[in-house]
């Protein structure tokens, strides 16, 4: 099966090299640019790459004019790196339809994670249907979770939670965060209810349900140690 195609454009070569190794561990085909004139060509070039993790300051042409240039042809998912933490900078990010904002430095484990779930946010992924991780296996269309082969049994809530969980391994999710996407935005009720259900769904995962770590004084995080 091919690989699912990702370019990652960054003038700084260890830095790509960073970034590439963590993408090809996870199985992704992974496409290098030092600088946005060589990212547009390979770009133009191939017309399979699923999304662009892009830095802003760069020779030539900048990741800005980049981007433009990528969004006046393509709705391909971006990610934009850069080293300014300028307000200014995320909001022209966004208005120019990134995706996702990055500042470094950041975590390689953290860039991978938000890359896997814009990929499932835009069904890029194969099996969208099914999550393996952490010797958990969810399916989504199924509505079944299983460890070892056994069957968990879950609320609806219990496995929306999973899922969400799931899907963003690796980051840390407020309770406010988990409401909006879990809960949706009409949600009322007492933040607390999110604490009732993890602290359910722990106890049904058993030993599994440790993967769920919670972060004081915020929410929650799914992590796996690989």
């Amino acid at each position: 099966m091919e690989r699912i195609k990702i370019l990652v454009v960054d003038d700084e070569s260890r830095m790509r090299k960073l970034v590439k190794d963590f993408l090809v561990r996870k199985g992704y085909e992974v496409l290098e640019a030092g600088d946005g004139s060589e990212a547009l060509e390979i770009f133009y070039a191939k017309n399979d790459i699923a999304l662009v993790i892009l830095d802003v300051m760069m020779p030539k042409m900048d990741g800005w004019q980049v981007c433009r240039e990528i969004r006046s042809y393509s709705k391909v998912p971006i990610i934009m790196l850069t080293a300014r933490g300028d307000e200014k900078d995320e909001l022209q990010g966004f208005e120019l339809g990134v995706d996702e904002y990055i500042s470094k430095p950041f975590s390689p484990k953290i860039l991978v994670a938000r890359v896997e779930a814009i990929l499932r946010r835009t069904g890029k992924t194969e099996d969208e249907g099914i999550l393996e991780e952490g010797g958990i296996r969810l399916d989504k269309a199924a509505h079944m979770v299983t460890i070892g082969g056994q069957d968990i049994a879950l609320s609806f809530k219990e496995f929306e939670l999973l899922t969400f969980f799931m899907e963003n391994k690796g980051l840390a999710l407020s309770r406010e965060k988990i409401l909006n996407n879990v809960w949706n935005y009409d949600y009322f009720g007492d933040a607390r209810t999110i604490d009732t259900h993890v602290k359910k769904l722990r106890s049904k995962l058993g030993e599994k349900g440790e993967l769920i770590r919670t972060i004081w004084g915020m929410g929650y995080k799914f992590e796996v140690n690989e």
